[in-house]
């Protein structure tokens, strides 16, 4: 079997536990993000992640805490299939020779590779989860944003396939999703391979065990939030913005206007819910794949 396809089956594999674990989670940060700033005196929607938490629940039950992740869940094979083999690929042109382990300098330039790649699925797809996810929160705050209520994933891509510009559509904060992918990326990678290294004394890694492996994936998950965490801000305001009536020009714009209006912290909502998710999902995510790659041979 190829190495590419263990990429691809082992990535798969390990995108799905990923999904699984985290989405409860991302649909509280993207909840967060996306809430309207509250007018002068006016509470907001959302006190925090567990009040999010539990209005979700009661307004929608635990499935509410799901809802987008058709989208993802639909793309996981081919979001983590091209992420893992072009990190693989890449990994095969920057060795010296066949076999060569790699320095961390160079799993960040891979990571960062496969960052660039993965921006193209992982565009639409978080527009259409972020829609999903955010109509509840937006819904009854008196903006015009996501005042059409989507019935699941493909209701949310018809809808922006008609009337927000066809396919252009569906890549509406592209530029975002790239400045988050790329050095997120390169930073999860080459922090998954740092402490591994550091774990097994050397860069030999082949011997780590299980739990080696969790505190390496989840840390290394936590690192890519910790990088880009602003810039997924941005990328959800951006997605989630009415096309016909737009609050913002651009990325540059946005970050502006979140700044002017909420400060500093305006670039942090929902940082929480996606730490709390990052660590284990990423985790579950790492573990999976490098169980699935070694069964494989």
């Amino acid at each position: 079997m190829g190495d590419v396809a263990k990429d691809l089956t082992a990535g798969t594999v390990g995108g799905a536990a990923q999904l699984i674990t985290g989405h409860p989670f991302d649909t509280i940060k993207v909840k967060l993000q996306s809430q309207p700033t509250p007018l002068p005196g006016q509470l907001p929607k959302y006190s925090g992640a567990i009040d999010a938490v539990k209005q979700t629940i009661a307004a929608e039950g635990p499935r509410g805490l799901y809802k987008g992740m058709g989208a993802p869940l639909a793309t996981v094979a081919a979001f983590n299939a091209v992420l893992f083999s072009v990190r693989g690929q890449m990994e095969a042109v920057l060795r010296s020779h066949p076999g060569a382990p790699l320095t961390i300098s160079q799993q960040v330039v891979a990571g960062a590779g496969a960052g660039v790649a993965v921006s193209f699925l992982a565009c639409p797809t978080e527009l259409i989860k972020c829609r999903l996810q955010a109509q509840s929160a937006l819904a009854g705050s008196g903006t015009a944003t996501l005042a059409v209520k989507y019935g699941g994933p493909m209701d949310v891509a018809r809808q922006v396939l008609r009337s927000e510009g066809g396919v252009k559509g569906l890549f509406k904060g592209l530029v975002p999703t790239m400045a988050r992918e790329i050095p997120g990326n390169a930073a999860m990678f080459g922090v998954y391979e740092a402490l591994k290294q550091y774990l097994a004394g050397g860069p030999d890694t082949s011997g780590l065990g299980r739990g080696s492996l969790i505190v390496a994936g989840g840390l290394a998950g936590a690192s890519f939030w910790v990088m880009v965490y602003p810039t997924d801000v941005v990328k959800s305001v951006i997605q989630v913005d009415d096309y016909k009536s737009p609050k913002f020009s651009g990325s540059i714009d946005a970050l502006r206007k979140i700044r002017a209006t909420e400060g500093f912290r305006g670039l942090y909502k929902g940082f929480g819910p996606a730490m709390a998710r990052s660590v284990p999902a990423n985790a579950a995510c790492f573990l999976a794949y490098e169980m699935t790659r070694s069964a494989m041979g």
